[in-house]
């Protein structure tokens, strides 16, 4: 029951682009999500956005650094930043991520350096 959410009740069912990046220490971490086309675009209007919503059994994670992407006028796409602070909030963004994967049939792909 992993769903992404822009606006409560309304799931997004276009998958992101996700960007992990992490301290050396392990005790901040930054995620990115991109989405191309999001479906919550398709509303007509971006005032429905109030946030972008992790939700699974677990409970809510919730972003409000929500930022559409424009494109001869006409929104394309969406990018949300969500900042981890702990290695709690790390580890817990990141159960909602193996959810989330494991139901959209997502893989993980670690960088070279």
């Amino acid at each position: 029951m992993a769903k992404i959410q822009f606006s409560r009740g309304l799931d997004e069912e276009v998958i992101p682009d996700v960007k992990l990046t992490r301290s050396r220490d392990g005790g901040q971490g930054t995620a990115t999500f991109i989405f191309t086309k999001p479906q919550i675009l398709d509303q007509g209007t971006t005032e429905d956005i109030t946030g972008m919503y992790l939700i699974d059994e677990e409970g809510e994670i919730v972003t409000r650094e929500v930022k559409a992407k424009f494109i001869n006028g006409q929104p394309e796409g969406l990018e949300a930043v969500h900042i981890m602070k702990s290695i709690e909030e790390w580890e817990r963004f990141m159960r909602f991520m193996e959810r989330y994967a494991e139901e959209n049939g997502l893989g993980f792909t670690k960088s070279g350096k």
